[in-house]
């Protein structure tokens, strides 16, 4: 922890203070209900000690039921507050965990895809889900029972110094101790508290990729090798645990002795003065004494466990914040809309990186027509799905501009923009839900007649009533009741359905089965129609009905032209690609089957 630590937690509560203040009215009547529960508290000890010495050592036995009956009294209230406070306490903490949890999600939503590609999603989600519970015990469990504990001893020392400075003189040799002690357990659990959320991130990150990757696993039969290392991690996490329990093992014990050395101290001093028929000490006073004792030392040992809850919300809080103060966001300064986007696009002089100092675009220019089907061609890491991620803005041109009908991407608004692009990719993402949900996303302008319209016109409609429940067919995580060709048709009759002016490929067909290939080649045709196309593809069919080829090689745009215009190029690029892969593609289709 740094020297500023302290500081932090005092700017940490003041900003977690401003989400609570939105809830003030709950807020006022749980720090009223802490106060009156603690009035509530020391006052039935302090009827013990009326009974004993003004009724029961009097023998005044007809009167005792008064005392009995507000005792009750005393009792029911108690109950009831505390019942209340617990109650308005836990709602405002979730009240605040909501606020702040919505933000969150909110925020995550509108970082650009470099923040991704550098963050752990395990570690994330850890930060929407678990940091999010952990904060709403500071208000629970955490800040509130501290106050209301510190209001309690507060009047029980105000109360025990009123009756005898004596006997109290007696709990305050040991109150010292308690406090250090108290001290030192905070200091040491605020450290083991970060190591534990610290390695529970690890945990969750480490869990969610090998279950995400759980195929990967299988197939390269890692199975040993990631359980030995869900191991380690675990071994760790455990360590990092058995810290917290090593600290609440030595402080507990140490609370609970002293606590029985100061009743010992107040009965063997306050025996003597009755014994010495000192008028101050009365044998009431000294059962108060003894309750009052345990209601001062109680509060200590369980502020120290108390303020663990409010070091564990405050390191999540801290965590949580972190993500929310992260500018990580495409700047969505434009102010034209992009709602009569006809489709011209031109690249002028791009340049780009994703790691400074390593290029992956180098000075591109090209230029797609409206309504122009554009196929790009590369080698693995020619830059081909970079061209598409600046055009989508999912990253911001660092050289150059990109302009969609005369006017440049940075000053169209970004929603807009991406209202009017659909991008299909090779590996398509469905949510765990029905199918219409994942073809319409959710969007309540898209009627199921306008979905069913839409898949009979692509020739998918036969193909999703096959399945139990058509449309409402739940797909589950990541689409896993569907192949990988079946995926892809949901994902072109979704592109579809958004009516795009420019239409982005990416990949979208590089590995489906044969049994989906003509569905996929005729879907293809349909949702390219009219519409300005840019086409990644390996396909050789998508490639040579492209109006234009680019062709990018290690980030320069090398050459570009017609399939026609290409291949008559001696030793071109393209030419040489198509005779290696395309010429094999042919031979190999043309082959007729055994």
């Amino acid at each position: 922890m740094s020297k500023n630590s302290n500081l932090l937690d005092v700017q940490l509560f003041k900003r977690l203070l401003g989400y609570v203040l939105v809830y003030r009215t709950t807020f006022i009547f749980v720090a009223i209900a802490a106060i009156l529960i603690s009035i509530f508290s020391t006052l039935t000890p302090y009827l013990i000690k009326i009974a004993v010495d003004d009724y029961l050592s009097l023998g005044r036995y007809d009167d005792f039921i008064y005392v009995i009956c507000f005792m009750l009294l005393n009792l029911v209230l108690t109950v009831i507050f505390m019942f209340l406070f617990s109650y308005y306490a836990n709602l405002l903490g979730q009240n605040v965990v909501y606020d702040l949890r919505v933000k969150l999600f909110r925020h995550i939503l509108d970082f650009k895809m470099a923040y991704f590609d550098k963050s752990s999603v395990g570690r994330l989600v850890t930060r929407a889900v678990n940091d999010m519970e952990t904060i709403a015990s500071i208000f629970s469990q955490g800040l509130f029972m501290i106050v209301a504990d510190l209001l309690q001893m507060l009047l029980v020392i105000i109360v025990m110094l009123v009756l005898s400075w004596k006997l109290s003189m007696t709990i305050f040799l040991v109150l010292p101790f308690i406090l250090f002690a108290t001290r030192k357990f905070q200091k040491s659990m605020k450290v083991a508290f970060n190591e534990v959320r610290s390695e529970v991130a690890n945990l969750n990150s480490f869990v969610q990729e090998r279950l995400t990757g759980m195929k990967i696993v299988q197939l390269f039969n890692r199975e040993e090798i990631e359980y030995e290392n869900f191991e380690k991690i675990n071994e760790k996490h455990k360590k990092a645990w058995l810290k917290t329990v090593w600290y609440n093992s030595i402080f507990f014990p140490i609370a609970e002795l002293s606590t029985s050395i100061t009743v010992g101290l107040i009965v063997w001093f306050g025996g003597m003065n009755v014994i010495l028929e000192d008028t101050e000490i009365t044998l009431g006073i000294i059962f108060l004494f003894i309750q009052l004792s345990q209601m001062l030392f109680r509060p200590l040992r369980q502020i120290a466990d108390k303020f663990n809850t409010l070091q564990m919300g405050m390191v999540a809080a801290n965590r949580v914040f972190k993500i929310i103060d992260t500018d990580s966001k495409i700047p969505n300064k434009g102010k034209l809309s992009a709602d009569s986007l006809k489709g011209n696009i031109e690249f002028k002089n791009i340049g780009f990186s994703y790691v400074k100092g390593e290029d992956v675009l180098k000075d591109i220019s090209f230029h797609v027509k409206s309504g122009e089907k554009v196929a790009i061609v590369g080698a693995t890491g020619s830059g081909k799905t970079t061209i598409v991620n600046l055009l989508t803005r999912f990253y911001d041109t660092q050289q150059g501009s990109i302009e969609i009908d005369k006017m440049d991407i940075k000053e169209i608004d970004i929603f807009s923009l991406r209202s009017k692009i659909a991008l299909v990719l090779q590996d398509v993402f469905l949510f765990a839900d029905s199918l219409l949900n994942n073809i319409t996303l959710w969007n309540k302008t898209i009627s199921f007649d306008d979905v069913i319209s839409a898949a009979k016109k692509m020739g998918i409609h036969d193909f999703i009533m096959s399945l139990p429940n058509g449309y409402n067919y739940n797909v589950k995580e990541r689409g896993v009741m569907l192949s990988q060709g079946q995926r892809q048709l949901i994902s072109f009759l979704r592109a579809y359905l958004k009516n795009p002016s420019v239409l982005i490929l990416d990949e979208a067909t590089s590995s489906i089965d044969s049994n989906s290939e003509e569905l996929i080649q005729s879907a293809i045709l349909k949702i390219t129609e009219n519409k300005t196309s840019i086409i990644i593809a390996h396909r050789l069919s998508t490639i040579l009905n492209s109006d234009k080829i680019l062709v990018m090689d290690k980030g320069v745009l090398v050459e570009s032209g017609s399939h026609k215009e290409l291949i008559k190029k001696e030793n071109g690029y393209y030419k040489n690609l198509y005779e290696i892969q395309f010429k094999k593609s042919e031979s190999i289709l043309a082959q007729p089957l055994s």
